[in-house]
């Protein structure tokens, strides 16, 4: 394992504090915690979003805050939940007076913490929502699907739903539109390596890859020889397009963390062309590093479906390092 790093058991602080010694004028650390909110605190007047989760994940989720996306974030340690005291933080630094929505991805610890945490900051008077993300399509039961990269998609269109003003019944309800439209496929030729043990989430031989992986080193649900990389994308596409039958789309081609960017729009121009063939209009493209896996080699695909409400959050402005519009 290679990894550029000090210590294991400060990979996630240095990771922090790292962030916010390269951005002082968009974030604060929350002493003590690796929370981190906006500069100057929560707005007042505005629903705050807050969202978190295991390390690893970057851009995800500090990355995302600023003026038109989330207001603060908690970062446990690497694929590891963060306890629901590090969670109240979260919240209490991203109230300012109208309620706080908290965009979860659908791990049960990330669940159980954050239910907790809102329990907790409604008991100090904090009025607090949640929305859970369940876009990765290789779990066939909807119900235990993970949250990957659509989570960004609704990062960006809750923040600014948020930001126009919306109440907090409003804000979750466009939550909510995103999360049930938008769907995603991941694929690895490689794992991540942890950096505490520096052993790798799975094996591969050289000639083979996973298809439906998850964004914490899991394994995918179908192991298969490497192929071309339109016939990668080939397969995503298909399982994708059967779940979204609406035409008129906004996509994602997400790196895993360890794929070069050069990969990424390389596979990007086959996804297009696949989509194209099949009827679809791509009306917004995106192409990058957006919910990663530590170094793993891969990508994967989000699609959402989109009407003129969504299309004008996601061409809102927002400052967030990870998403600037």
């Amino acid at each position: 394992m290679d990894k550029l790093m000090q210590d294991a058991n400060r990979f996630v602080s240095d990771i922090v504090e790292g962030l916010v010694l390269a951005h002082p004028n968009q974030y604060e650390k929350v002493e003590g915690l690796n929370v981190v909110k906006r500069k100057g605190g929560a707005i007042a007047g505005k629903v705050g979003l807050v969202s978190g989760g295991g390390s690893g994940h970057e851009p995800a989720h500090a990355g995302y805050i600023g003026d038109g996306m989330l207001d603060a974030a908690v970062c446990g340690e690497v694929f590891t939940s963060p306890t629901p005291d590090m969670v109240l933080e979260g919240i209490k630094a991203a109230d300012g007076g109208a309620g706080v929505l908290l965009v979860v991805k659908n791990y049960s610890g990330d669940v159980m913490n954050f239910d907790m945490a809102k329990d907790l900051a409604e008991l100090e008077g904090i009025q607090v929502d949640t929305v859970v993300v369940n876009d990765d399509i290789s779990i066939k039961n909807e119900e235990d699907r993970r949250g990957v990269a659509g989570t960004v998609f609704v990062h960006k269109i809750a923040g600014a739903a948020a930001a126009s003003g919306k109440s907090l019944d409003e804000v979750k309800q466009v939550a909510d539109k995103v999360i049930s439209r938008v769907r995603s496929m991941g694929m690895a030729l490689s794992p991540c390596y942890m950096p505490e043990s520096g052993k790798p989430g799975f094996e591969l031989s050289d000639d083979e890859m996973w298809i439906g992986i998850g964004i914490h080193g899991e394994k995918g649900v179908e192991r298969k020889a490497v192929a071309p990389v339109k016939d990668i994308a080939a397969q995503l596409v298909e399982h994708l397009t059967a779940e979204v039958t609406e035409k008129r789309v906004a996509v994602m081609v997400n790196g895993m963390g360890g794929t070069p960017v050069s990969e990424l729009y390389l596979t990007y121009k086959y996804v297009s062309e696949l989509l194209e063939q099949k009827g679809y209009e791509i009306v917004r493209p995106y192409v990058g590093n957006y919910m990663t896996a530590l170094e793993m080699h891969g990508f994967s695909i989000t699609l959402l479906p989109v009407d003129e409400e969504l299309l004008q959050y996601l061409d809102a402005s927002s400052k967030a390092i990870g998403f600037l519009v």
